[in-house]
Protein backbone atom coordinates (compact mmCIF):
# COMPACT_ATOMS: atom_id res chain seq x y z
CA UNK A 1 0.00 0.00 0.00
CA UNK A 2 1.33 3.38 -1.00
CA UNK A 3 1.70 6.44 0.95
CA UNK A 4 -1.51 8.03 0.67
CA UNK A 5 -1.46 11.28 -1.49
CA UNK A 6 -4.90 11.09 -1.66
CA UNK A 7 -7.62 12.32 0.78
CA UNK A 8 -10.18 9.26 -1.20
CA UNK A 9 -7.64 6.32 -0.48
CA UNK A 10 -7.85 7.19 3.53
CA UNK A 11 -11.31 6.27 4.51
CA UNK A 12 -11.72 5.53 7.92
CA UNK A 13 -11.90 1.77 8.59
CA UNK A 14 -15.19 -0.40 8.52
CA UNK A 15 -15.61 -3.47 10.47
CA UNK A 16 -18.57 -4.67 12.81
CA UNK A 17 -18.07 -3.38 16.09
CA UNK A 18 -21.30 -3.70 19.15
CA UNK A 19 -22.86 -1.09 20.22
CA UNK A 20 -19.76 0.37 22.31
CA UNK A 21 -17.36 0.27 19.31
CA UNK A 22 -20.20 2.73 17.87
CA UNK A 23 -20.12 5.19 20.66
CA UNK A 24 -15.91 4.63 20.38
CA UNK A 25 -16.79 5.49 16.30
CA UNK A 26 -18.93 9.03 17.41
CA UNK A 27 -15.59 9.96 19.50
CA UNK A 28 -12.51 9.01 17.06
CA UNK A 29 -9.01 8.66 18.49
CA UNK A 30 -6.56 11.30 18.12
CA UNK A 31 -4.97 10.07 15.17
CA UNK A 32 -8.72 9.32 13.43
CA UNK A 33 -9.83 12.62 14.11
CA UNK A 34 -6.59 14.01 12.35
CA UNK A 35 -7.17 12.12 9.47
CA UNK A 36 -10.82 12.76 8.64
CA UNK A 37 -10.30 16.19 9.51
CA UNK A 38 -7.24 15.95 6.67
CA UNK A 39 -9.63 14.25 4.37
CA UNK A 40 -12.53 16.40 4.86
CA UNK A 41 -10.39 19.52 4.12
CA UNK A 42 -8.92 18.39 0.96
CA UNK A 43 -5.57 17.76 2.10
CA UNK A 44 -2.70 14.55 1.36
CA UNK A 45 -0.07 13.48 3.64
CA UNK A 46 2.14 15.72 1.38
CA UNK A 47 -0.09 18.89 2.00
CA UNK A 48 0.12 18.57 5.64
CA UNK A 49 3.91 17.87 6.19
CA UNK A 50 4.95 20.55 3.27
CA UNK A 51 2.58 23.18 5.40
CA UNK A 52 4.01 22.23 8.89
CA UNK A 53 7.23 21.16 8.26
CA UNK A 54 6.56 17.71 10.12
CA UNK A 55 7.98 14.59 8.41
CA UNK A 56 5.45 12.45 6.60
CA UNK A 57 6.42 9.11 8.15
CA UNK A 58 5.36 11.22 11.83
CA UNK A 59 1.98 12.17 9.99
CA UNK A 60 1.40 8.64 9.39
CA UNK A 61 2.37 7.77 13.11
CA UNK A 62 0.32 10.11 14.32
CA UNK A 63 -2.98 9.68 12.52
CA UNK A 64 -2.50 5.44 13.25
CA UNK A 65 -2.33 6.99 17.13
CA UNK A 66 1.48 6.32 17.12
CA UNK A 67 3.33 8.69 18.95
CA UNK A 68 6.70 7.32 19.92
CA UNK A 69 8.07 9.03 16.94
CA UNK A 70 7.50 11.93 18.42
CA UNK A 71 10.10 11.91 21.32
CA UNK A 72 8.14 12.47 24.26
CA UNK A 73 4.80 13.65 25.07
CA UNK A 74 5.97 17.03 24.80
CA UNK A 75 6.98 17.25 21.59
CA UNK A 76 3.67 15.09 20.80
CA UNK A 77 1.50 17.90 22.01
CA UNK A 78 3.21 19.98 19.70
CA UNK A 79 2.51 17.83 16.66
CA UNK A 80 -1.02 17.71 17.47
CA UNK A 81 -1.50 21.31 18.17
CA UNK A 82 0.57 21.58 14.24
CA UNK A 83 -1.26 18.82 12.61
CA UNK A 84 -4.57 20.54 14.30
CA UNK A 85 -4.17 24.09 12.29
CA UNK A 86 -3.13 22.56 9.61
CA UNK A 87 -6.35 20.57 8.95
CA UNK A 88 -8.51 23.43 9.91
CA UNK A 89 -9.28 21.66 13.30
CA UNK A 90 -9.62 22.81 16.51
CA UNK A 91 -6.38 21.31 18.99
CA UNK A 92 -7.97 21.65 22.37
CA UNK A 93 -10.40 18.85 22.13
CA UNK A 94 -7.88 16.53 20.57
CA UNK A 95 -5.12 17.49 23.34
CA UNK A 96 -7.43 16.49 26.29
CA UNK A 97 -8.19 13.71 24.45
CA UNK A 98 -4.80 12.82 24.15
CA UNK A 99 -3.95 14.16 27.82
CA UNK A 100 -6.66 11.24 29.01
CA UNK A 101 -5.13 8.36 27.08
CA UNK A 102 -1.32 8.94 28.33
CA UNK A 103 -2.16 9.95 32.13
CA UNK A 104 -2.86 13.89 31.98
CA UNK A 105 -0.79 16.73 30.44
CA UNK A 106 2.70 16.52 31.12
CA UNK A 107 4.80 18.75 34.06
CA UNK A 108 6.78 21.14 32.33
CA UNK A 109 9.44 21.04 35.34
CA UNK A 110 11.24 18.18 34.03
CA UNK A 111 12.30 19.48 31.03
CA UNK A 112 13.81 22.87 32.96
CA UNK A 113 16.27 21.32 35.42
CA UNK A 114 18.00 19.41 32.55
CA UNK A 115 17.90 22.32 30.09
CA UNK A 116 19.05 24.25 32.89
CA UNK A 117 21.30 21.77 33.82
CA UNK A 118 23.17 21.71 30.19
CA UNK A 119 23.33 25.59 30.41
CA UNK A 120 25.33 25.96 33.92
CA UNK A 121 27.71 23.20 32.98
CA UNK A 122 29.96 25.30 30.74
CA UNK A 123 29.09 28.61 32.40
CA UNK A 124 30.25 26.99 35.51
CA UNK A 125 33.66 26.00 34.40
CA UNK A 126 34.16 29.15 32.45
CA UNK A 127 33.79 31.71 34.97
CA UNK A 128 35.92 30.36 37.39
CA UNK A 129 39.01 29.97 34.98
CA UNK A 130 38.23 33.20 33.64
CA UNK A 131 38.52 34.86 37.38
CA UNK A 132 41.16 33.19 38.20
CA UNK A 133 43.21 34.38 35.03
CA UNK A 134 41.78 38.15 35.64
CA UNK A 135 42.78 37.70 39.44
CA UNK A 136 46.62 36.71 37.77
CA UNK A 137 46.43 39.17 35.40
CA UNK A 138 45.85 41.86 37.81
CA UNK A 139 48.43 40.88 40.24
CA UNK A 140 51.10 40.77 37.33
CA UNK A 141 49.89 44.58 36.85
CA UNK A 142 50.05 45.48 40.22
CA UNK A 143 53.25 44.16 40.60
CA UNK A 144 54.95 45.81 37.55
CA UNK A 145 53.03 49.25 38.17
CA UNK A 146 54.40 49.40 41.63
CA UNK A 147 58.17 48.30 40.17
CA UNK A 148 57.95 50.99 37.69
CA UNK A 149 56.88 53.41 39.54
CA UNK A 150 59.55 52.98 42.61
CA UNK A 151 62.12 52.57 39.10
CA UNK A 152 60.31 55.95 38.66
CA UNK A 153 61.13 57.19 41.55
CA UNK A 154 64.91 56.61 41.86
CA UNK A 155 65.79 57.28 37.98
CA UNK A 156 63.98 60.62 38.91
CA UNK A 157 66.24 61.24 41.79
CA UNK A 158 69.54 60.03 39.52
CA UNK A 159 68.93 62.33 36.62
CA UNK A 160 67.90 65.35 40.05
CA UNK A 161 71.19 64.76 41.29
CA UNK A 162 72.98 64.41 38.14
CA UNK A 163 71.56 67.82 36.64
CA UNK A 164 74.13 70.19 37.25
CA UNK A 165 77.26 68.20 35.53
CA UNK A 166 74.77 67.18 32.54
CA UNK A 167 73.72 70.72 31.89
CA UNK A 168 77.66 71.84 31.82
CA UNK A 169 78.64 69.32 29.73
CA UNK A 170 77.36 70.10 25.98
CA UNK A 171 79.58 73.52 26.38
CA UNK A 172 82.60 70.84 25.61
CA UNK A 173 82.00 70.17 21.78
CA UNK A 174 82.13 73.59 21.12
CA UNK A 175 85.66 74.17 21.15
CA UNK A 176 86.02 71.65 18.67
CA UNK A 177 83.43 72.09 16.40
CA UNK A 178 84.51 76.09 16.53
CA UNK A 179 87.49 75.18 15.10
CA UNK A 180 87.51 72.09 13.84
CA UNK A 181 90.90 72.45 11.74
CA UNK A 182 93.14 73.25 15.10
CA UNK A 183 93.14 69.45 16.69
CA UNK A 184 92.50 67.95 13.29
CA UNK A 185 95.89 69.37 11.95
CA UNK A 186 98.40 67.90 14.51
CA UNK A 187 97.22 64.14 14.45
CA UNK A 188 97.21 64.61 10.73
CA UNK A 189 101.16 66.15 10.54
CA UNK A 190 102.44 63.67 12.30
CA UNK A 191 100.85 60.92 10.79
CA UNK A 192 102.02 62.05 7.49
CA UNK A 193 105.18 62.66 8.48
CA UNK A 194 105.58 59.13 9.91
CA UNK A 195 104.15 57.72 5.86
CA UNK A 196 106.17 55.21 4.55
CA UNK A 197 108.32 56.84 1.90
CA UNK A 198 107.38 54.30 -0.76
CA UNK A 199 104.34 54.69 -0.82
CA UNK A 200 102.01 58.44 -1.84
CA UNK A 201 99.66 59.49 0.98
CA UNK A 202 97.51 62.66 0.36
CA UNK A 203 95.31 64.17 3.01
CA UNK A 204 92.21 65.93 2.44
CA UNK A 205 91.04 68.50 5.17
CA UNK A 206 87.72 70.36 4.32
CA UNK A 207 88.78 73.61 6.19
CA UNK A 208 87.08 76.77 4.38
CA UNK A 209 83.66 75.01 4.12
CA UNK A 210 82.04 71.67 2.84
CA UNK A 211 83.01 70.02 -0.55
CA UNK A 212 82.49 66.74 -2.61
CA UNK A 213 85.75 64.83 -3.33
CA UNK A 214 86.15 61.57 -5.29
CA UNK A 215 89.57 59.27 -4.96
CA UNK A 216 90.82 56.37 -6.47
CA UNK A 217 94.28 54.75 -6.78
CA UNK A 218 96.46 54.18 -9.32
CA UNK A 219 94.73 50.77 -11.36
CA UNK A 220 91.76 53.56 -11.03
CA UNK A 221 89.05 51.68 -8.31
CA UNK A 222 87.34 53.86 -6.13
CA UNK A 223 88.95 55.09 -2.36
CA UNK A 224 86.51 57.22 -1.89
CA UNK A 225 83.29 59.04 -3.43
CA UNK A 226 81.22 61.62 -1.49
CA UNK A 227 80.90 64.59 0.00
CA UNK A 228 83.19 66.14 2.93
CA UNK A 229 81.39 68.72 5.27
CA UNK A 230 83.76 71.66 6.92
CA UNK A 231 85.88 70.12 9.33
CA UNK A 232 86.53 66.65 8.52
CA UNK A 233 89.83 65.01 6.57
CA UNK A 234 90.39 61.80 4.67
CA UNK A 235 93.51 60.14 4.31
CA UNK A 236 94.46 58.42 1.16
CA UNK A 237 97.45 55.97 0.43
CA UNK A 238 98.62 54.11 -2.64
CA UNK A 239 102.01 52.24 -3.75
CA UNK A 240 102.39 54.57 -6.74
CA UNK A 241 100.04 57.50 -7.25
CA UNK A 242 96.31 58.92 -5.99
CA UNK A 243 93.97 60.86 -8.49
CA UNK A 244 91.65 63.37 -6.87
CA UNK A 245 89.02 65.42 -8.18
CA UNK A 246 87.75 68.35 -5.78
CA UNK A 247 84.25 69.50 -6.27
CA UNK A 248 85.02 73.20 -4.49
CA UNK A 249 88.69 73.28 -4.59
CA UNK A 250 88.78 76.56 -2.32
CA UNK A 251 87.46 75.00 0.50
CA UNK A 252 89.89 72.53 0.30
CA UNK A 253 93.48 71.86 2.32
CA UNK A 254 96.27 69.32 0.91
CA UNK A 255 98.75 67.61 2.64
CA UNK A 256 101.10 65.67 -0.13
CA UNK A 257 103.42 63.08 1.10
CA UNK A 258 104.02 65.46 4.35
CA UNK A 259 104.12 68.71 2.93
CA UNK A 260 101.65 71.26 2.83
CA UNK A 261 100.58 72.01 -0.67
CA UNK A 262 100.35 75.92 -1.33
CA UNK A 263 97.64 76.76 -3.86
CA UNK A 264 95.39 79.27 -5.02
CA UNK A 265 92.24 77.72 -5.46
CA UNK A 266 89.62 79.36 -6.35
CA UNK A 267 85.89 78.98 -4.28
CA UNK A 268 83.75 76.68 -6.11
CA UNK A 269 86.38 75.54 -8.88
CA UNK A 270 86.62 71.77 -9.89
CA UNK A 271 89.99 70.69 -9.74
CA UNK A 272 91.73 67.23 -11.02
CA UNK A 273 94.56 66.08 -9.16
CA UNK A 274 97.40 63.64 -9.68
CA UNK A 275 100.05 63.00 -6.57
CA UNK A 276 102.76 60.72 -6.72
CA UNK A 277 105.57 59.31 -4.50
CA UNK A 278 108.02 62.07 -5.58
CA UNK A 279 107.57 65.63 -5.17
CA UNK A 280 103.94 67.13 -5.22
CA UNK A 281 103.27 68.09 -8.32
CA UNK A 282 99.59 68.83 -10.10
CA UNK A 283 98.85 66.41 -13.38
Amino acid sequence: MSIGNSPEDERPFEDGRSEEGHEEEARPSVGRALQQARIAAGLTVDDVSSATRVRIAIVHAIEADDFTPCGGDVYARGHIRTLAKAVHTDPAPLLARYDDAHGGRPAPTPAAPLFEAERIRPERRGPNWTAAMVAAIVAVVGFVGFTAFKGGDSDATSVAQGASPSASEPAKPKPSNSDPATPKSDPSDSAIAAAPQDKVTVQVSAVNGRSWISAKDHNGRMLFDGLLKKGESKTFQDSSKVNLILGDAGAIQLYVNGKKIQNDFQPGAVERLTYTKGDPEVG
